[in-house]
């Protein structure tokens, strides 16, 4: 159960990933910098393409880290009616997928890619000098409120599964 759950996660991440760069990189629209730090959101300017087909391919990018997000927890789901699984058993598998995936959020979106890289400012050089470390920490709050949804959602699916 559990190596399984952790390659789910693991899909999860590389979906959350591609979300991401398609929204940064290739879509490049201000309204997926809602969770950015307010100074970044002030000073980001709308983009022009850099390629014909940037933001077509940007929102397949974006599809396909739909389908990999949602067929990780639909396979999770799968294998565990499959198994025959509990309610506790499900909401552990639940919790822990995306607990782990709000891990990833913390320690590699915000510390490594918004404080510690130049992932951002490569696509938007105007937020240079705006991101760094000592921004990390600016959406606790975010984070903790996310992860108390976390867990009421993973009450909430095991729950349904239990019903299936």
């Amino acid at each position: 159960m559990v190596a399984y759950t952790v390659i789910l996660s693991i899909v999860m991440m590389a979906g959350l990933f591609l979300m991401l760069w398609s929204a940064v990189g290739f879509i490049q629209n201000k309204r997926f910098f809602t969770s950015a730090p307010k100074a970044a959101q002030e000073v980001i300017q709308p983009k022009d393409e850099r390629f014909r087909g940037q933001h077509a391919v940007g929102w397949l990018l974006m599809v396909l880290a739909l389908v990999l997000l949602g067929g990780a927890v639909i396979a999770g789901a799968y294998d565990g009616m499959q198994k025959d699984f509990g309610f506790w058993q499900f909401f552990i598998r639940f919790a822990m997928m995306l607990l782990l995936l709000k891990a990833f959020d913390i320690l590699f979106f915000d510390w490594v890619l918004l404080c510690r890289s130049n992932f951002f400012p490569h696509y938007y050089p105007e937020v240079k000098g705006i991101y760094g470390p000592e921004i990390f920490g600016y959406n606790k709050k975010s984070h903790l409120i996310q992860t108390a949804l976390i867990l009421l959602g993973s009450l909430l699916a095991a729950w349904i599964c239990t019903l299936m």
